[in-house]
């Protein structure tokens, strides 16, 4: 029988069943941005603005505008059994990686401990590389605690010792103080530590696609150009807004994506669209269109 390999495919459905239909060790790598189990509702707001002097804004030399709410979208943050949502998923995940993958799993502080002795019990604790802090500075300030401006990235290989790593892959950042190191390094920057400073992504940037919780395509182009190779498996499996997937395609690597939200698959395909492979490479099944999406025959 040819073997089914999935290539820059978007996924509709519960992913746990979805991810105990894929063959063992078929992936490079994982990441994954789980709800956060934040106890809210996320919620994204799409506005418009129109000319009108009883305007509720006021822009450019002072003239006022009137804001139209165009819709919402989000999704319930909240989960009575956290970890026992998540452990069957991180056990499928730790079966799928090949021998060289890694699990980039992204979280907050809330659940972040939690979720590190779960993966330590799944993974072991010698599989544990690093736990990255994406820090950002951006929005409201908290005036009772110091403001929470990171969210929490465990990395986790299959193998303790043997993984992908390719650091000289890695995009270089700017010294703190480049008079201190000459022009030559300061030209060159450095590459990035386990603390990465990086903005959200951009209320009125190109990138922003109005799902609630998207992450900068930065921070995951990082994570695929060192921890994978061209041609590889990149699988999210909380896909969003899909930036896993453009980071994969963007850099000649494969993606796998998953999500339970039609709204979500709805922003990832059209997000994704000049990344999808042509209709006459597909294998047509029974599952819905946005499940059919880029089913590769390799013979």
């Amino acid at each position: 029988m040819n073997r089914i390999r999935h290539v820059n495919r978007i996924t509709h459905g519960d992913n746990l069943p979805l991810l105990q239909d894929m063959a063992s060790s078929s992936v490079e790598l994982i990441y994954i941005d789980p709800p956060f189990n934040t106890g809210k509702t996320q919620t994204r707001h799409q506005i418009t603005t129109v000319r009108d002097e009883e305007g509720d804004r006021i822009g450019f030399q002072g003239k006022r505008y009137r804001t139209t709410r165009i819709r919402s979208t989000g999704y319930v943050d909240s989960f009575s059994d956290y970890l026992g949502f998540l452990r069957p998923r991180m056990q499928e995940a730790h079966r799928l990686l090949t021998a060289t993958g890694s699990l980039f799993f992204h979280i907050d502080y809330r659940e972040v401990h939690y979720c590190k002795v779960m993966l330590d019990e799944i993974f072991g604790r010698d599989c544990f590389q690093n736990e990255i802090i994406w820090a950002y500075d951006y929005g409201a300030r908290a005036k009772q605690r110091w403001p929470g401006k990171h969210d929490n990235i465990l990395w986790y290989t299959k193998d303790p010792e043997e993984f992908t790593f390719n650091l000289d892959a890695c995009d270089r950042i700017a010294y703190m103080s480049p008079d201190l190191v000459g022009k030559e390094k300061a030209a060159t920057g450095k590459t990035p530590t386990d603390v990465w400073w990086h903005t959200i992504v951009p209320t009125n940037g190109k990138e922003k696609t109005g799902y609630a919780t998207q992450k900068p395509l930065g921070v995951l182009e990082r994570i695929v150009k060192v921890h994978s190779n061209a041609g590889d498996l990149c699988l999210d499996f909380f896909a969003g807004s899909g930036t896993l997937g453009e980071a994969a395609a963007k850099h000649g690597r494969h993606f796998l994506l998953i999500d339970s939200s039609e709204e979500a698959v709805a922003i990832m395909e059209k997000r994704l669209a000049r990344y999808l492979w042509p209709a006459d490479q597909l294998e047509v099944d029974n599952r819905s269109k946005s499940e059919q999406n880029l089913i590769l025959q390799e013979a």
